[in-house]
């Protein structure tokens, strides 16, 4: 017979579970999913489904998407149209839309993954550990985001405004469906420089993963110069890559001063 959890046992497990990204607890016992009936029920086998038609422009995700973003003439109105948005699965798993936070009109915007935990539960982009090691890491440079003078100010975003379950990558179809908002959220922000940090926004935005071979090396996208950068969350992990995230911060500030 297997003897109780003693305390320290049932702790250790309750942190690992949260880890893993569970937030609340949905029953009062645990329940064993292995433990089912031998002689389950199964289910029944749902006719051939016939050919289907193309889908229509008014329902099709992306198409959905990206007549809502056009229609945004501000930040306010882009905001309530991604929060309208129903096609998305993850808005029914999270607990707020994470927008954006610092200055609209920023030199340089900085547009990350998705949202964690702390992101979820608060309601802007990186305000976690990842959160805060970015803020020291601009603030070597010379940007906050919350300063008042554009000069060194950020706007930070997210490819997607959503929590991801687990904090799993996007899929392809997600990051279709959001990035006409991103788009137009870049276009109405109106950043001279944007800083793509991690895989998933240099995928998103570039077409383009392996942030370790393309980091540093500045490219275009939507008529803007663009840095690729380790991801705050990457660096935590991987600290022997914070000498190339400081040399791309270098990079940053050189092209800034020289356009002043």
């Amino acid at each position: 017979m297997e003897s109780a959890l003693d305390h320290h046992t049932a702790l250790a497990l309750l942190a690992w579970q949260i880890e893993l990204g569970a937030t609340e607890a949905i029953g009062d016992m645990p329940v064993n999913r292995f433990d089912l009936p031998r002689d389950a029920p199964k289910a029944a086998r749902s006719p051939a489904a016939p050919h289907r038609a193309a889908v229509p422009p008014d329902k099709d995700p992306v198409a959905v998407a990206r007549a809502a973003a056009a229609d945004a003439q501000d930040l306010a109105a882009l905001a309530a149209a991604l929060d309208a948005y129903e096609h998305c699965e993850l808005k029914r798993g999270a607990r707020n839309l994470v927008f954006a936070d610092g200055r609209p009109g920023a030199r340089v915007m900085i547009l990350g993954e998705a949202p964690g935990r702390d992101e979820d539960m608060r309601g802007k982009p990186f305000v976690g550990r990842a959160g805060q090691l970015l803020d020291r890491m601009l603030a070597e440079i010379g940007l906050r985001r919350d300063a008042d003078d554009p000069e060194h100010a950020v706007y930070i975003t997210n490819i997607l405004p959503w929590r991801p379950p687990q904090n799993r990558d996007p899929t392809p179809q997600e990051i279709a469906m959001m990035l006409p908002f991103v788009e137009r959220h870049v276009a109405l922000a109106a950043p001279e420089i944007l800083v793509l940090m991690g895989n998933i926004s240099c995928q998103a935005v570039l077409g383009r993963r392996g942030i370790t071979k393309i980091r540093g090396n500045w490219t275009e996208a939507w008529g803007r110069p663009v840095l690729p950068m380790f991801h705050p969350a990457g660096l935590l992990r991987n600290p022997h890559n914070k000498r190339f995230a400081w040399a791309d911060l270098l990079a940053l500030q050189a092209r800034l001063e020289k356009k002043t």
